[in-house]
């Protein structure tokens, strides 16, 4: 499982019969912390690659964009890959066996108070009131 944001358009193709396959760069970030000595550990971010198979890629062709917040599953996958002077390369892919959209750039910035995630209409069509932010315990450390 892994939560993030996308770092590029993704790149949709299509083979046999209207099935698609999808790539798409996720990027990762640890935030930097002080450990009980003094230490300052660095913020960090990891890229990860994805890929999407069939309906999933058609999803992601049609609804995910740069700089969206994705919550992911899937699969790790390692292939052997050959670049363009012959070298082999070992690449690490997951491949993603389900999504959830978490938010929109966007969609966020620009979106009225109304329909933004956290204070949108409910099913029934009603302004729900946006929920408190779960704050953790002080001596909680989040990866992220």
């Amino acid at each position: 499982m892994l939560i993030g944001n996308v770092g590029a358009e993704p790149d949709v193709r299509y083979y046999e019969a209207d099935q698609a396959v999808a790539t798409v760069s996720l990027a990762t970030r640890e935030r930097g912390y002080t450990l009980p000595n003094g230490t300052c550990v660095p913020e960090r971010t990891d890229w990860h690659s994805l890929v999407f198979y069939r309906r999933l890629a058609k999803v992601v062709e049609q609804y995910v964009h740069k700089g969206d917040k994705l919550y992911v599953e899937g699969k790790l996958q390692y292939s052997v890959r050959v670049d363009k002077r012959g070298m082999e390369k070992k690449v690490a892919e997951i491949v993603v066996d389900g999504m959830e959209m978490l938010g929109s750039r966007a969609n966020v910035q620009s979106a009225p108070a109304a329909q933004r995630p956290d204070g949108g209409p409910s099913q029934d069509g009603q302004s729900k009131e946006p929920e408190a932010p779960a704050t953790p315990s002080d001596d909680t450390v989040l990866p992220f």
